[in-house]
């Protein structure tokens, strides 16, 4: 009933826990699926190993999280080593960024024997050089898709930033690049300030705003690309229930991937939305849930 095929990736259930979240080890990616999610998106791997910005890189507010992490992460080769010893029966998608296309194709290719598919963290918006400043052009989100698909043939993941004028420029690049989807959103661009401290909380001043509070502008962006491309749309932000759920789906999103809920909520978070969404389709007479999918979009 909940069986999906997206980017060419055969999921069991259309749930992927997102990167970033929970994702620093193989055996929490186990967890993550063994509690629901039908596949798991790794964190972001650079080529060299980044520290990221000191404390404190979190805030929390009544609605979600803003984060400053700074892409922290091993390195390549050390992520290569530790993954390639693993073995996984769910599908692992490896999310990748970097300065220009010629270094995302060099990850892709070290890393297509470790990857089911790859994401292309072209969105975060608060790591200088990478992730949001450069995905804000159409013409690089193009070229650094195209640069991918020329070192590997595994499925191209797209993940587009909301801090832009119209998403669907950027999905409509990477559509023309080759990509097999689009995933939106990244976070938001936004700020906390400390009113005694009389300055910003987060050692990095600027960071990334997750969850609920963002999930009509990520309903709105899926909407949008649904309608504007041929390519699969994932939708992310602010998917908390198994109703905001089914509202990404009817707006034309193949997959769903939950990132904030769980570091609220647990891992168990998966379970609650796969049975909230079965339960809805034997409520409403659906047979899949491939049926409910884009039924919103005119």
């Amino acid at each position: 009933m909940l069986e999906i095929e997206v980017a060419r990736l055969r999921l069991e259930n259309p749930l992927m826990i997102a990167s970033g979240v929970a994702d620093m080890t193989p055996d929490l990616l186990r967890r993550a699926h063994e509690e629901g999610a039908g596949a798991a998106v790794t964190k972001s791997i650079g080529i060299v190993p980044k520290k990221g910005y000191d404390n404190p890189t979190v805030v929390e507010l009544p609605y979600g999280l803003i984060n400053a992490m700074g892409l922290p992460n091993p390195g390549w080769n050390a992520f290569h080593e530790e993954f390639s010893k693993e073995e996984f029966d769910f599908p692992i998608i490896v999310s990748i960024f970097g300065g220009d296309e010629k270094e995302f194709a060099f990850l892709a290719e070290k890393l297509d024997d470790v990857a089911d598919a790859f994401e292309l963290n072209l969105s975060c918006p608060h790591a200088k050089g990478y992730g949001m400043e450069i995905g804000q052009s159409p013409e690089m989100v193009y070229k650094v898709v195209r640069a991918i698909k020329d070192v590997t043939d595994k499925p191209i993941i797209a993940k587009l930033t909301p801090n832009i004028d119209d998403i669907t420029k950027l999905g409509l690049a990477a559509e023309k690049g080759g990509a097999d989807a689009v995933a939106a959103i990244n976070t938001l661009k936004a700020i906390a300030i400390d009113i005694y401290a009389k300055k910003p909380i987060l050692s990095n001043k600027v960071g990334g705003y997750s969850g609920p509070g963002i999930k009509p502008v990520a309903l709105r962006a899926v909407y949008d690309l649904a309608k504007a491309l041929d390519i699969d749309v994932i939708g992310v932000g602010g998917i908390t229930t198994w109703q905001d759920a089914v509202e990404f789906l009817m707006a034309g999103a193949r997959a769903l991937q939950v990132g904030t809920a769980v570091s609220l909520r647990g891992f168990g978070v998966f379970n609650e939305i796969n049975e909230g969404i079965r339960e809805y389709l034997k409520e409403e007479g659906f047979r899949s849930v491939k049926e409910i999918i884009g039924l919103a979009v005119r």
